[in-house]
This record gives C-alpha cells, structure tokens and sequence, in this order.
C-alpha cells in the first residue's frame, strides 16, 4: 500500500505501517524475536529431556510447583514442546506473528507465577519478555483484524509490507544458525549447559558467545548484500 494510503487507515494502523518502512525498528523487531525465541530455548530442551527446572532440594511455594510440574511427565513435555515451537516461529521470521501468539500465554502463565510466589527478579525477566511479545503482536496488528472481524461482513486486510527496509531471507538463515547451535550444543552435551563460572575447556561455554555474534554478522552480510543492490540499479 502506498505511503498516501496511510491516511485512510485507523490511526495505530497508519502509525505502525510508518514504522515498518523504517530499518532500524525493523532490525529492533527481527532481534526482539531472536531475543524471546532464544530465551525459550533452555526452558523447552530442559522439559523436553525431562529434566528438573530447578535444584529439587530448595523448597518454597515457586520451588514446590515446579517439582509438582515436573512430576506430571507428559503434562511437562507437551510444555516443554510448545515452547520449542514458539522459539522456532520465532527464529524463522517468517512465521514470527504465529510464534508470539503461541509465546504470549506461557509467558502470561509464567509471569502471574513468579509474581504470585515473590520470585521477583525472575518476574520481572519475564515480564520484560511479555511486554516484548506484546510489542511484536502490535507490531502485525493488521493480520489479527480478519481474526476479529464479524463474520456476516466483507472484510478486506490490508498489511503494510516492510518493502526494502530490511532482508528477512538474511535474518531468517540467521535465525536458523542460531537454533542449530543452540540444539546442536544441546545434543551434544546431552542437554542443557549452565556454566558454573569460566570454563574454557567446556565446549558448550563457547555456545553464548557464538550465538550473540549471529545477529551482527546477518546485519554486516545484509548490508553487503543491500550496498551491492545499490550499486546494480546505480550502474544501470
């Protein structure tokens, strides 16, 4: 839709179709989703493996709900799969709209835990992480107004695309490299790695650095890639 057309939009609707025309807020919504997916990585390979969240000998009322969850069996694998699919939209880019769909109530769930047993550091991570979901569901508010549209009226969706403004092919490939790192890692390891302070003989103590280093080499491929279009249409 044209820059023109922004006028006939609802007002957040005009507002959010601008901003999708703007790299930076682009690159900030492809990293907010590598963010979140990430974060949900250890917590899905963990209940995937059936392993225990936390150490089973603290006890208080976070504690004693997580050995209870984790003693459902399956009921702790099917969350731990969902998790693992909300990470993987996610990192896709592609699929990132229906990847926060998913992540919105675990994180709606995990946030009223913390807050209601007073695990507050925790909480506030993960309220962090909601209001970040939240965003990137604003940010695709236009696929959600067939969702909510009445069914006996015609309803057409318009969703401002983000053009040129960023190469989601790219951040895609790098969303991908850093689930194979981070399951591969896994795999190897025979599960979740938390290093216990410098150990640079743990090959798994190289993981989070090389994962962090991901997004800034798809933006220096991507900017290569963009220069070089540039200088296509210049030489023509």
């Amino acid at each position: 839709m044209p820059a023109d057309a922004d006028a006939h939009r609802p007002r957040l609707s005009a507002l959010i179709a601008r901003a999708r025309r703007v790299r930076a807020i682009n690159l900030a919504v492809v990293n907010l989703r590598f963010l979140i997916g990430f974060a949900f990585l250890p917590a899905a390979v963990k209940k995937l493996l059936d392993q225990p969240f936390t150490d089973p000998a603290k006890g208080g009322p976070f504690h004693d709900f997580l050995d209870a969850f984790h003693a459902t069996g399956g009921f702790y694998r099917v969350v731990g799969a969902l998790q693992l699919a909300a990470a993987v939209l996610l990192l896709t880019q592609r699929f990132a709209t229906l990847g926060a769909l998913v992540a919105l109530p675990i994180l709606t769930a995990i946030a009223a835990l913390c807050w209601s047993t007073a695990v507050y550091p925790t909480a506030a991570v993960v309220t962090l992480m909601w209001l970040g979901t939240a965003s990137l569901l604003l940010w695709d508010v236009d696929k959600w107004r067939a969702v909510l549209a009445r069914d006996d009226r015609a309803h057409v969706v318009h969703v401002a695309p983000i053009g040129a403004a960023i190469d989601l092919t790219a951040w895609a490939r790098g969303g991908a490299a850093i689930l194979a790192l981070y399951l591969g890692s896994a795999l190897a390891h025979g599960g979740v790695y938390r290093p216990r302070g410098v150990e640079l003989d743990q090959p798994g103590f190289y993981v989070l650095p090389l994962v962090t280093l991901v997004p800034v080499l798809t933006w220096l491929v991507e900017r290569r890639r963009i220069r070089r279009g540039q200088g296509a249409v210049a030489s023509q």
